[in-house]
Order: structure tokens, then C-alpha cells, then sequence
């Protein structure tokens, strides 16, 4: 499926072919694909050992780095943070996550996608994270963030 990529820095967009695979895990990026865009890339505290569908590690390494891009697609935006990893065929590759997460109505024979039953989340930042959706993950921050603004105000009102 054709996505649109928007670099977060500069804004400047590029047109790519997205493949769906609900055999990989998160949304993966190839490193060369990221380094030919000038993505800026963001290290990650703690590398990702990357398993192939055979369960073998792959030959290309650890995913050490991640970049965050605003997708377009179908009139849908959403900021997103994608694995960076060499080796890849694909430039970018949408997996279970953010199938499951969109739960999109998938034509396979023809390979059309409508994005019909979107979360109500929907056009807000989503990143997925290891061992939890980007949803759970983004639903704590906003509930640590409005905790902080009622203790801004508590602090406000006492003085």
C-alpha cells in the first residue's frame, strides 16, 4: 500500500510502498531507506534483538535506532516512531501492531485498504512499544501529564 512519510524536522515528504505483514511484530524501517531520506534517527536506550520468522536472529543485528515520521494514508495522520533495521527488502513495514490497532478491512486478492473502523485514539501520537500497544503507553503519559496539571494548579491556588 502507498503511505505517505513526512520527516518531523523538516516536514518534507516522501511517497513509499508499504508492506503489511502480520508476521512481524512492530513497524520496521530499512536503515538504508532512512539514511538515503536523511531521517533523523533516535537511539534507543536499550537495543532490540530482532528474530526472523524461523525464530534464528537476524544476520543484520540489533534495532538501535527508530525515527518518528508523520504517516498519511487515506486521509489518516498519525505520528508514529518505526524500527530502523539493515537488510530490509521493503522500506517500510507495517505489522501486527499497527494492523491490529487499525483493524482495517484488508481486500487481500486486491490489496486495498480501508480504514474503516479506526480507534476513536485516531490523528494523535501512537508509537508502538515492546511488550505494549502504543495506545496503553500513550493513555498513561496523557493520565501522568493531567496529574501534573492538577498539582500546577493545587501549587497555583495554595499561593
Amino acid at each position: 500500500m502507498k503511505i505517505r512519510l513526512e520527516r518531523i524536522d523538516t516536514q518534507e515528504r516522501v511517497t513509499v510502498e508499504a508492506l503489511l505483514d502480520s508476521r512481524v511484530t512492530g513497524l520496521v524501517m530499512s536503515s538504508e531507506f532512512a539514511k538515503k531520506q536523511e531521517f533523523k534517527l533516535k537511539k534507543l536506550e536499550r537495543p532490540i534483538n530482532v528474530r526472523n520468522v524461523d525464530g534464528s536472529f537476524n544476520k543484520e543485528g540489533l534495532i538501535e535506532n527508530t525515527v518518528e515520521v508523520n504517516i498519511y494514508y487515506q486521509g489518516h495522520k498519525e505520528r508514529m516512531e518505526i524500527d530502523v533495521i539493515g537488510g530490509q527488502k521493503w522500506m517500510v513495514i507495517l505489522g501486527i501492531l499497527w494492523l491490529a490497532c487499525h483493524n482495517s478491512k484488508i481486500d487481500w486478492r486486491t490489496g486495498k485498504v480501508k480504514m474503516i473502523r479506526c480507534p476513536e485514539e485516531y490523528g494523535k501520537q501512537w508509537r508502538p512499544v515492546q511488550g505494549k500497544s502504543g495506545w496503553e503507553k500513550q493513555k498513561k503519559e496523557k493520565v501522568k501529564k493531567e496529574a501534573g496539571k492538577k498539582r500546577e494548579e493545587k501549587e497555583k491556588m495554595k499561593k
